[in-house]
């Protein structure tokens, strides 16, 4: 059987993911966060006051990683941590007024970046690609 990397699925996704996750990271620098810390922000924006397990199944990263990131973020005054009511050993993880107003600067930073990103496709094909990637993802 044959196989060719250049060709490979897997191999392309990951490849360009990590292009990505540099050029953000570029892009971040001056805010001084990761766009590991971004992508908690944005979910604690879109649903504020989770518990760390929940954020870490939306972000994609493992307990450990995200209880690590959400450290950081409460030692920049991004974020703070209360006492989940529902859970005795938990907590939950909401967005300070400083957290909010970072997110805030930095979703024009992460729009221009998926514009860039997608420069070279038109509305069809951006929209195909999504919907690909949706679907290659859910095959998995």
């Amino acid at each position: 059987m044959d196989f060719n990397l250049e060709e490979s699925i897997g191999f392309t996704v990951y490849r360009t993911a990590l292009k990505l996750r540099a050029e953000m990271a570029r892009r971040l620098k001056s805010f001084d966060i990761t766009p590991e810390q971004w992508s908690v922000l944005t979910r604690l924006a879109e649903a504020d006051g989770l518990p760390q397990k929940q954020i870490a199944e939306s972000t994609f990263k493992d307990q450990p990683t995200t209880g690590r990131i959400i450290d950081r973020l409460v030692e920049k005054g991004l974020v703070r941590r209360e006492a989940n009511p529902e859970d005795r050993r938990g907590f939950l993880v909401f967005l300070t007024e400083e957290g909010r107003r970072l997110r805030d600067k930095v979703v024009p930073v992460a729009a221009r970046m998926n514009e860039d990103a997608g420069s070279l496709l038109s509305v069809e094909e951006r929209k195909n690609l999504l919907a690909l990637l949706r679907k290659v993802n859910a095959n998995l």
